[in-house]
């Protein structure tokens, strides 16, 4: 068993929770749920696994936060931490290089990045997006989630990151219905994010100071500063243009067209027509913009 805990925030996870904890539970030394009162069986199923510890915290509509409460209050002993969502799970040959390479890392290697692949509607999505490297595994102490409503990454305090070879798993089981709904919710969020990006309304500007977060990570970051300069509604339409043609989503067939396009096109449409909304009732006034979120949205910057 690893010196490494795992922390998961959970609401309303009885479809996932069990392929999770047997996944990630006979790997690590302790699990810990973090959980938002979930009323369906997901605590229930929780309770069976031996090292499994579950704390319960009010849902803020922030992940950051959750998780860096759950860091905070769940009683960690090991020397690592690895965050995963209870939709995920790593794969055998990542569970082998873990155990081959954890144990022997120097000092100051602080965190661990991984290959994250995309399971849709049963078919791993090998073209357009993979792999999506994030920062999952760091030195407990070292890293905490840094505060964004969207695209949230660990941050090390200190020390360097190493890539890891092998993949984990983003496979959920819900329905298309489902999916489509999750994205609606979301478009909100990835709205004000890039909102904050073009007119700065936090007053927290995003300059070269993203050190802590991995070189993948601030890659990222970058080509989104550069997206949301870009005109709406033609910068949906070319993202999709470029993952499906150019990345090649279009050789993983029906399911490929159906991910790109929902995920690359028609989510990214819905977040520029939230981006136009507010500012057909706002403009480019920061604090109407912010009152507006508070008020609608129940978001605070």
């Amino acid at each position: 068993m690893l010196d490494l805990s795992v922390i998961i925030l959970t609401y309303n996870e009885e479809l996932h929770i069990r392929r999770c904890l047997e996944n990630v539970a006979p790997v690590a030394k302790e699990v810990f749920i973090i959980d938002s009162f979930s009323t369906d069986r997901t605590l229930d199923i929780a309770r069976e696994f031996g090292n499994v510890h579950i704390l319960q915290n009010r849902w803020e509509n922030n992940y950051a936060r959750q998780f860096n409460w759950g860091l905070e209050h769940a009683d960690i002993t090991t020397q690592w931490v690895l965050r995963l969502d209870a939709d995920e799970y790593l794969m055998p040959e990542l569970v082998t290089e873990l155990r081959e390479k954890l144990p022997g890392l120097p000092g100051d290697v602080t965190g661990i990045i991984f290959n994250r692949r995309h399971i849709f509607m049963g078919k791993w999505m090998r073209r357009g997006i993979y792999p999506v490297k994030l920062l999952r595994v760091f030195r407990y102490g070292k890293g905490m989630c840094e505060q964004r409503l969207m695209d949230e990454h660990i941050q090390l305090t200190e020390g360097r990151a190493v890539e890891f070879e092998h993949d984990f798993c983003d496979h959920n089981l819900n329905n298309l219905s489902w999916f489509c709904h999750k994205h609606v919710n979301y478009a909100i969020r990835e709205a004000v994010d890039l909102l904050d990006i073009e007119l700065d309304l936090t007053g927290a500007a995003e300059t070269d100071d993203h050190k802590e977060i991995s070189p993948q990570a601030l890659a990222k970051r970058m080509k989104k500063h550069r997206y949301a300069r870009q005109p709406l509604f033609w910068r949906s339409f070319a993202y999709f243009c470029y993952r499906y043609f150019l990345k090649g989503a279009f050789l993983d067939g029906k399911i490929g067209f159906i991910w790109t396009f929902l995920q690359g096109w028609w989510y990214r449409a819905l977040v520029d027509a939230k981006v136009l909304e507010i500012k057909l009732q706002c403009g480019t006034d920061r604090e109407k913009i912010k009152a507006l979120l508070k008020r609608d949205y129940n978001i605070t910057l």
